[in-house]
């Protein structure tokens, strides 16, 4: 569990990367569930972009996506979602 400055933290950190994923019409898959997992292993920190062609509720879908990936939502704004979840070689430093 991230405590509020731990969030704020990684929200600066997000607010200069870009989206890796997008995910379009045809929503969740257990392939993306992978892929978002080898990329939290790697980078900890992860932005996902959401197309308005996606027809499942934006929220519902966060919410399921950290689940399955065993990451924690940082931040959700517009239709992007920024998760963490903290790997074996800890890259980041939280305060």
């Amino acid at each position: 569990m991230l405590t509020g400055k731990q969030k704020s933290y990684l929200r600066g950190l997000a607010n200069t990367q870009r989206a890796l994923f997008q995910i379009g019409k045809d929503g969740l898959s257990h392939n993306l569930y992978r892929t978002v997992e080898d990329s939290l292993e790697a980078h900890e920190l992860v932005k996902v972009s959401v197309l308005k062609t996606c027809e499942e509720d934006f929220k519902e879908l966060a919410f399921d996506l950290a689940m399955n990936t065993h990451s924690e939502v940082v931040q959700t704004i517009g239709r992007t979602v920024v998760l963490y979840r903290k790997s074996k070689e800890q890259k980041i430093i939280l305060p």
